[in-house]
C-alpha cells in the first residue's frame, strides 16, 4: 500500500545517499534488500533519499516500485558516482514550488534578489545588497581560491589550480580527479534533494543553459566545507585510489555539515519561503487554472456552466 507523502521522513532527517555497485537489488517486504557475495543488505528506503546504484547492478521493477513509493530518489551513476546518467522519481508532487521557483527566475529583478541571497549565504557577516554583481563574483573567486590554499596547507597536497579534462580523465593529476569526484557526488545529492523538494533542476540563478543549472547553484555553497577539504584528505591518505577514499570522506564531511538540512534551509532562505515548505502531497485530483481566480477545483463536471442560446433549441 502506497505511504501517504506526508508520513515521509522530511528532507533535512533523511539519510543522505548509499551507494551500491556489483549488486542485485530486490524488494523485501515493503522496502528493499541488497545482494551482494558478501551477503544481503537490507536498505531503509522510507529514511533514505538517494540510492546511486553503479556498474554490476541489476534492480527488480518491485524494488523500484518499493523505493518510488517510499520517497527514496534512485540515481543510475557511473563508478564510484563518478557519472551521473538517470534518475527516477523524487518524493514530492506538487507544482506549487516548482512553480514559485519559475516565477523568480523568469522575474529579472526577483532572478536578481535571488542570486544575491545566494552570495549571502556565502558571505554571512557582509551586506551584498549595494553591491554590483561583478564586485559579488570576484569576492567569490576569492574565496574558493583561498579554500583552495587552505585545504593544500592543512594537507601539504600541492595545488597548482583546477585543471581537467572530461574525455581525458586519467591525464589529471591525483587531486583534481578527487575534486571531480567529490564534486561529483555533492552534485547527485543536490539534485536528489531538490527534486525531492518539488523543484526543478534546469531553473538555475547563478548558472543557466544546463538542465542541471540550479543543481550547480546549490551545490556550489557547499564546495569549500565539503567537496574541497574531502578531496585533499583523500589525496593524503591514499593518491594512488582517491576515487574510493573521496566517497567514504564526503559522506563524512556531508553528515558534519548536516547536508540535507542545510539544502532545505538554503533553498527556504533564497526563496523566502518557510522551512517546513518540503515534501507536500498534492491531491489526487489536479486543480484548473482559471484566468479570473487563482484556481478551480478539478474533477468536476462543468457542463452547467455552458450559456447556450434558446434559439439553439427551435
Amino acid at each position: 500500500m502506497k505511504k501517504d507523502l506526508q508520513e515521509l521522513p522530511k528532507l533535512r532527517d533523511s539519510i543522505s545517499y548509499l551507494y551500491f555497485e556489483h549488486a542485485i537489488i530486490e524488494q523485501q517486504d515493503s522496502s528493499i534488500v541488497v545482494i551482494q557475495k558478501e551477503g544481503q543488505i537490507p536498505v531503509p528506503v522510507s529514511a533514505l533519499t538517494c540510492l546511486m546504484l553503479g556498474p554490476g547492478t541489476s534492480i527488480t521493477h518491485a524494488a523500484i516500485k518499493a523505493a518510488s513509493e517510499n520517497g527514496c530518489m534512485i540515481v543510475w551513476c557511473g563508478e564510484q558516482a563518478m557519472r551521473f546518467y538517470a534518475t527516477g522519481m523524487g518524493e514530492t508532487r506538487s507544482s506549487k514550488n516548482i512553480t514559485l521557483q519559475a516565477k523568480l527566475c523568469m522575474d529579472t529583478d526577483a532572478h536578481m534578489r535571488v542570486v544575491k541571497r545566494m552570495y549571502a549565504i556565502r558571505f554571512p557577516n557582509m551586506r551584498c545588497d549595494g553591491m554590483s554583481l561583478q564586485q559579488i563574483r570576484g569576492m567569490e573567486g576569492i574565496r574558493v581560491r583561498k579554500a583552495y590554499q587552505m585545504a593544500s596547507k592543512v594537507t601539504g597536497i600541492k595545488w597548482t589550480g583546477r585543471d581537467y579534462k572530461q574525455d581525458d580523465w586519467d591525464s589529471a593529476d591525483s587531486i583534481n580527479r578527487a575534486l571531480s569526484s567529490a564534486n561529483a557526488v555533492l552534485y547527485s545529492i543536490c539534485q536528489s534533494a531538490i527534486i525531492s523538494l518539488g523543484y526543478s533542476t534546469a531553473l538555475g540563478f547563478i548558472h543557466t543553459g544546463k538542465a542541471l543549472s540550479f543543481v550547480y547553484d546549490i551545490g556550489d555553497l557547499y564546495k569549500a566545507e565539503t567537496t574541497i577539504p574531502a578531496a585533499f584528505e583523500a589525496v593524503q591518505l591514499d593518491s594512488a585510489h582517491v576515487e574510493q577514499q573521496v566517497m567514504q570522506l564526503c559522506r563524512r564531511y556531508f553528515y558534519r555539515v548536516h547536508l540535507l538540512e542545510r539544502i532545505a534551509r538554503d533553498i527556504a532562505t533564497i526563496f523566502e519561503i518557510s522551512y517546513d515548505n518540503e515534501s507536500d502531497d498534492a491531491p489526487n485530483i489536479g486543480d484548473l487554472w482559471n484566468e479570473d481566480e487563482d484556481t478551480l477545483q478539478g474533477g468536476i463536471n462543468r457542463s452547467n456552466e455552458v450559456k447556450t442560446d434558446d434559439s439553439d433549441n427551435h
